[in-house]
C-alpha cells in the first residue's frame, strides 16, 4: 500500500523537508528523530511538498516532518522553541494541551492512503 502525504503552509520554498513514518506507540514525540519506521528527504515545489512512501503493511502509521530551511538535517531551535516549521498527521497546532503522540497522530492505512499535514511554525 501506499501512503501519500501532501505538506501545505510552508513558509517559503527553501531548504527540503525532512518526512519521518511511525509504525509503534511510544516513538513519538520524539525529539532526536531516531524512532522512525521510514525516511524521505523531498524538495519543496512553490511553499508545498509531496511525497509517498510504498509497500506499507496495512497497520497504523503516524508521519511527522519538518521544514529543514538551511538543509541541515536537522531542526533548529532557538531557546527550545523549533525555529523551523513542522508538522504531524492529524494535528493542525501543538500546545502544552495539545502535545503530541503517537496515539492522536495515528492513521489506519488499509489501502493506497493520501493525508494532507499543515506545516506549524511557533
Amino acid at each position: 500500500m501506499k501512503l501519500k502525504i501532501d505538506i501545505y503552509n510552508l513558509r517559503n520554498s527553501k531548504g527540503q523537508i525532512v518526512v519521518l513514518v511511525y509504525n509503534k506507540d511510544g516513538t513519538i514525540p520524539d525529539k532526536s528523530f531516531s524512532k522512525y519506521y521510514r525516511k524521505k528527504i523531498v524538495k519543496i515545489d512553490d511553499k508545498t511538498a509531496y511525497v509517498e512512501f510504498d509497500n506499507l503493511p496495512a497497520g497504523k502509521y503516524a508521519v511527522n516532518f519538518f521544514h529543514d530551511e538551511n538543509a541541515n538535517g536537522k531542526l533548529d531551535k532557538g531557546f527550545f522553541i523549533p525555529k523551523e516549521g513542522f508538522g504531524l498527521s492529524r494535528f493542525e497546532s501543538v500546545n502544552l494541551f495539545n502535545r503530541p503522540n503517537f496515539k492522536k497522530a495515528s492513521i489506519i492505512v488499509q489501502q493506497d492512503t493520501l493525508i494532507r499535514i499543515k506545516t506549524i511554525y511557533l
